[in-house]
This record gives C-alpha cells, structure tokens and sequence, in this order.
C-alpha cells in the first residue's frame, strides 16, 4: 500500500535504530547531565525511506521487475559515516518471498530504464572499465572496493542486509542503489556482476 504514514514510519523506524540516543552520564556534583557518546559519526545518519513505483510513475524508488519487486514494496536505505568507515544498510519489504537479490551502490541516480543507474561505485575505479564494458576484474569488483549488499528474502518478502567498507564516498559520485536477479558472482571476467537489474532506489550517498 503506498501511503506517507509507511514511508514515515519506516524513516522513523530506522532513525531510532541507529542508536542517536544520548546517555546519562553522572556530574562530578552526583547530578545526572546528558551528554553525547564519546565517539559521534562525522556526518549525521542518512535515512532514505521509499515506495517502489513503476518507472512512469516516478524516480525515487523504481521496480523494473513487478514480479521480484511488486509496486507497493519498500525500500529503506541507511547511511552512517564514523572514524572514515560508511556503513550502508538495506531494508526491503513485500519483494517477492524466498529468493536471492543481488544489491549494489551505483554512480547515477534511477530512471525509466534499468541502464540509467550507470556502473557500480568503486573506492578504486578500475582504468580498464569503460561505458561500455564496466569493471569485471576481482581486483576492483570485490566487496572491499565496492558496497555490496546482497540478500535473500523471508518467506514474507522481507529481508535486511548491511556492508561496512573502510572508505567514504566521494560527493556526488554514488548516487543509488540497484537490486539485481542473483547474488553477485566474483569470478574473473563475471566479478561484480548479479543479472538483470530488477529495482533501483536514487539515494544520495
């Protein structure tokens, strides 16, 4: 159902869930004071909470596939950078039950064809990718260089998947996240590559 309560509610959901609560700590007098955790996130976190719509509909959150990601489905992205670390996770809801997805940052945002959401976001690009023939070679495609966030679905079409890499990215450069037909492979020749693209999410990273 595509209402702004859910979409609301799973932002909310996954804002209480990163823990942003401050803790009571004693004074030197006995009063309690609030203060905030000894280590805080350089960047607040990023909540991206989305409804996937058919590609006419709408850029936010798109379902190229209505079988593996119904209309309706949710998508809720997480964003939190601390100590030069980004941890991303993924929350999706009422996708097809019981099957593996692929999921990937990729560098352009969404749009009405699955291709516009351009290659994979690599902390290294490889020089040997181009347009036209993107990085397939393990030395670049790997889940150390890239944000890999591969999952498999409940019996409800729910599930949740979450990668920390040890780099930030670059301003502007990663700008959505893309569900694929199957987990991603790491062979030489295939590394980095899921299938089809089924759903794509445009998240400001």
């Amino acid at each position: 159902m595509r209402t702004s309560p859910l979409t609301v509610g799973l932002a909310l959901t996954a804002f209480l869930a990163t823990g942003c609560a401050q803790s009571d700590q004693e004074t030197s007098d006995g009063s309690a004071s609030s203060a905030p955790p000894v280590s805080q996130p350089t960047a607040s976190p990023s909540v991206t909470a989305s409804i996937f719509m058919l590609p006419a509909e709408g850029v936010g959150a798109v379902t190229y596939d209505e079988t593996a990601v119904p209309e309706g489905a949710t998508s809720d992205v997480q964003v939190r950078v601390q100590d030069g670390e980004t941890y991303v996770q993924f929350t999706g809801t009422s996708l097809e039950a019981d099957r593996d997805f692929g999921a990937h940052v990729h560098t352009q945002p969404c749009g009405e064809r699955p291709e516009d959401a351009g290659p994979h976001y690599q902390n290294d690009p490889d020089p040997a990718a181009t347009a036209d023939e993107p990085s397939s070679d393990p030395a670049y495609a790997n889940p150390e260089n890239e944000v890999w966030l591969d999952f498999t679905t409940d019996g409800s079409g729910n599930a949740q998947s979450s990668a920390t890499v040890d780099w930030e990215f670059r301003e502007g450069e990663a700008r959505s996240l893309v569900l694929h037909e199957q987990h991603t492979m790491t062979g030489h020749g295939e590394a980095g590559t899921a299938g089809d693209r089924l759903a794509c999410v445009t998240v400001e990273f």
